[in-house]
């Protein structure tokens, strides 16, 4: 006897346990909701429940008192459920579709304008159940007043089904300080037509089934770039290559200027083998023989002479420090080599041959050795041969 009562105590206590342990993480085992449980009394005849109070048998094999359990009500009894956020009305609600009638596919905007009060903040989740509607997108605007608040919603639709369509009902979620209610807004009814013109049937004109996938030329540079690129590295490559093959130049060793004297006779040497008075050109010879001695008493006393007319030239040489300089007789060879030159005054070879020899003489008179020659004196005398074999050597005929 002792163990049944035993026993009945375990099991009222697992029973007490289990319905408040069901109370406190808001759902019993079965329940498709997960309610609050709020306990009215638990005990025998009214007192509070406990093992001890449970009554011992006083006979054998009966019970003397069988303990009541007293609930509030939860289908059997015992637990009370919450109906959800309560219905929220607010001051006043206005809503309407912007065009009522609409064709197929095209997007209409369902406006929706709530006011309420300040304390209250109006939230619209995004609908999911929206049936032929496609929801394209939406906004929400909120103005305050001095007693109540306007909230705006403007919401993007599309419909896809002919006929007078209803929208989805929306659940508005409405915040406040210490609470969280709904309001529900009734949907309203749109009229969709046919993007067909009215004439379609007689036409022949019908909406055509949703063909597969095509490919589509895409234009593309591609190949003109890759053309391009290439291009430019082959010029790249030819200007590299014509870089490196360019021709270098050549540094010949310059000899050191010989003197002055020595340049000049090797360039009348050079004048007295040609031999151009026995050819018949006696004004080249003159030409030839005046343009030497000019050049030498230019850079032997520092004048420009080669420039200068004849008689500018003896104005020069009259102005000079000139000891040896025979005067008389370069003035004669100047006037006659100006009469052959410009005058094509007949001149012979004998002539010829005494102005040569005077030039020879000319340069044994002036020329004493001074000290090397430098800066504008290392001049090349006009007309003169460096190749020729007798420029290191000064004579006289």
């Amino acid at each position: 006897m002792r163990r049944s009562v035993v026993r009945f105590e375990f099991l009222s206590i697992a029973a007490a346990a289990l319905i408040f342990v069901s109370g406190v993480n808001g759902a019993a085992p079965g329940f498709a909701a997960a309610p609050r449980l709020r306990f009215a009394t638990l005990g025998v005849s009214g007192v509070p429940f406990s093992p001890s109070v449970v009554p011992k048998a006083r006979n054998r094999g009966r019970y003397l008192a069988t303990p009541r359990l007293r609930f509030a009500t939860l289908g059997v009894s015992g637990v009370a459920v919450d109906a959800g956020p309560e219905a929220v009305e607010p001051l006043q609600f206005r809503s309407w579709v912007e065009p009522k009638q609409v064709r197929l596919g095209e997007p209409f905007v369902y406006q929706l304008v709530i006011t309420h009060p300040l304390s209250q903040r109006y939230e619209l989740p995004v609908p999911t159940a929206l049936g032929p509607f496609e929801l394209l997108g939406q906004s929400r605007s909120r103005e305050d007043a001095k007693d109540a608040a306007t909230t705006t919603f403007k919401l993007r639709f599309s419909v896809f089904e002919l006929g007078r369509q209803t929208l989805p009902d929306l659940e508005f979620q409405v915040a406040e300080a210490n609470r969280v209610g709904r309001f529900v807004a009734t949907g309203m009814e749109v009229e969709a037509i046919s993007s067909l013109p009215r004439d379609a049937n007689e036409k022949g004109v019908s909406l055509y089934d949703i063909k597969p996938p095509e490919d589509v030329p895409v234009r593309s540079y591609r190949l003109i770039w890759a053309l391009l690129v290439a291009l430019a590295v082959i010029g790249l490559g030819y200007a590299a290559v014509k870089w490196f093959r360019r021709p270098r130049p050549v540094r010949v060793p310059t000899r050191p200027l010989e003197p002055l004297h020595v340049r000049t006779i090797a360039a009348l040497d050079q004048l007295k083998k040609e031999d151009l008075p026995s050819r018949g050109r006696v004004r080249e010879f003159y030409f030839r023989v005046s343009e030497i001695l000019r050049a030498y008493l230019g850079e032997r006393y520092g004048f420009e002479a080669l420039e200068c007319t004849g008689t500018e030239l003896m104005d020069a040489i009259d102005r000079l420090r000139a000891p040896g300089l025979p005067r008389d007789e370069l003035a004669h060879f100047v006037q006659r080599s100006d009469l052959a030159k410009f005058a094509k005054a007949e001149v012979t070879s004998a002539g010829c041959q005494s102005d040569l020899e005077f030039a020879y003489r000319l340069v044994q008179l002036t020329w004493s050795r001074p000290e090397a020659a430098t800066g504008s004196q290392l001049t090349q005398v006009a007309g003169a041969n460096s190749d020729s074999s007798n420029a290191d050597r000064a004579h006289l005929p």
